[in-house]
């Protein structure tokens, strides 16, 4: 009997090793499943112009795809990426607080109160991984009125009716301006309106002013409803967005942060190697016209892409928080324990690039090449000018007046100018030339031309020189006045 038992145990055993070496046999011929997966989302601003290479060119381009790691713990991993799109910062905070979104780009005033909002979150906290875009001497941000309106400065809109997003930079903006000025909050009749409502709200006349941030203070005008008369440079702090990711994920899988990052860091590329393709396909993409598109990111455009984290940009980000506090909107936030560059070294490391050579840099690429019109090499780009000429594409010019000169041979062969670009003579921003203001003047038995952003610099210009502040037509004019 028990040899019997001993027989039939020993049968049943074998029975049992040939079924599961038979199940393994069967496993392994199936073909490879993915052993996890890994689902994010990214919360972007695609028709905010100076997030654009942290969101819709990374998405349409699939550059995430690309550098997203595939080996080691992430071998047969499955990724999933939600891209989901706003039209101001605060909702993508929103996003990021509910743990739908981990990473989010948005604009210095949204980005402290994000991390300050994380400031309580016990799950998790925020930190400022990169820089999207910036102007240092604040450019991007702006107030407009309907071109018909009577108001020419901040200050004509006492009592009136502003609108703005609240939460955003353009929201910052004003409270700065107003704080500087000593204004107090009941100044203007502020309310909040999405650029989308207040833009409509302007054409319509329903308010007598919007402020907003990139790119509407151009794209309004640029639509030729709308005209600017306060521009950011006007508060002396910059403006900026940048790019922010929950930490749980981060410490998670920090590899996907440094990847993320590298797309950045190729989608900024991209767009220097061809601005005027990039503007194209980027206004496909957003709905924003090529022409607004190219003067924040073309050539020596208003808005420079670098993501390094400088400190110029974390020390507005702690005055942006001070401002904030000052009306009570905030407690005490540290921004320098918020800002993280390890991921960004990480990604510049990896693609053999120099961090701490970018960092201290400030340099954006910049107009070159030769002058059609006046026949001279372009050696001092931020006096220089561009036309871009429908069928023919942008075309570089030395001076001012060069360009207006060649502006007026090409209406004369019947071209079509999509948009001129000029520089502003004190602080070298891009403009429309269209909206710039003149100050000309005799200089050495020539004519001299002087494009502006703000009223009041030209005037000043013009006074020094003993000329005259001119309007765009006026310019052209005294641009041609004399050539045969």
């Amino acid at each position: 009997m028990t040899q019997f038992r001993a027989k039939s145990f020993r049968s049943s055993l074998l029975r049992t090793v040939a079924a599961v070496l038979t199940a393994s046999c069967a496993f392994a011929a199936l073909p490879a499943r993915a052993q996890t997966a890994i689902s994010f989302g990214i919360g972007t601003q695609d028709t905010t112009t100076n997030t654009v290479t942290t969101g819709v060119v990374i998405k349409e381009l699939k550059l995430l795809e690309k550098y997203l790691p595939k080996d080691g713990k992430y071998a047969n991993v499955a990724y999933t990426i939600d891209w989901q799109n706003f039209t101001s910062g605060p909702p993508v905070t929103n996003g990021m607080m509910a743990d739908k979104l981990q990473f989010g780009a948005m604009g210095d005033y949204p980005l402290v109160v994000n991390g300050y909002t994380f400031q309580s979150n016990p799950q998790s906290k925020s930190q400022l991984i990169g820089i999207a875009a910036y102007n240092l001497d604040g450019s991007g941000n702006g107030v407009v009125v309907h071109k018909d309106s009577p108001y020419f400065e901040l200050s004509d809109l006492k009592g009136k009716v502003l609108s703005v997003p609240f939460g955003s930079a353009a929201h910052g903006m004003i409270l700065k301006a107003m704080q500087d000025k000593g204004w107090p909050a009941d100044y203007f009749k502020l309310v909040s309106q999405s650029p989308e409502v207040g833009s409509t709200n302007l054409q319509e006349k329903k308010i007598d002013a919007h402020a907003d941030f990139v790119p509407f203070a151009e794209l309004l005008p640029f639509r030729g409803f709308a005209r600017k008369i306060f521009d950011g440079v006007e508060t002396n702090a910059p403006t900026w967005h940048g790019m922010v990711v929950r930490t749980d994920f981060a410490q998670k899988y920090p590899e996907v942060v440094v990847a993320y990052l590298k797309a950045v860091i190729e989608a900024n590329d991209w767009v220097r190697k061809d601005p005027q393709g990039a503007a194209e396909k980027i206004a496909k993409w957003t709905g924003i016209d090529k022409e607004v598109v190219y003067i924040f990111l073309g050539p020596g455009g208003i808005m420079t892409l670098d993501p390094t984290l400088k400190p110029q940009l974390v020390a507005d980000a702690a005055e942006d928080a001070a401002v904030l506090q000052k009306l009570g909107r905030m407690k005490e936030f540290d921004t320098k324990a918020w800002v993280n560059d390890t991921y960004m070294r990480q990604a510049f490391k990896e693609m053999g690039l120099d961090y701490e050579a970018q960092l201290k840099s400030l340099a954006n690429y910049e107009v070159s090449g030769d002058d059609s019109f006046c026949k001279v090499k372009i050696t001092e780009p931020r006096k220089a000018g561009e036309i871009w000429i429908e069928g023919e594409g942008v075309k570089p010019y030395s001076s001012a007046a060069c360009t207006l000169g060649a502006l007026a041979e090409l209406t004369a062969q019947g071209k079509k100018a999509n948009m001129t670009y000029l520089f502003d003579t004190a602080r070298g921003i891009k403009l429309f030339a269209t909206d710039a203001f003149f100050a000309v003047s005799a200089k050495d038995g020539k004519r001299e031309i002087l494009p502006f952003m703000l009223k009041a610099d030209a005037e000043a210009a013009a006074a020094k020189a003993g000329g005259k502040v001119m309007s765009f037509g006026d310019a052209l004019k005294a641009a041609t006045a004399g050539r045969g």
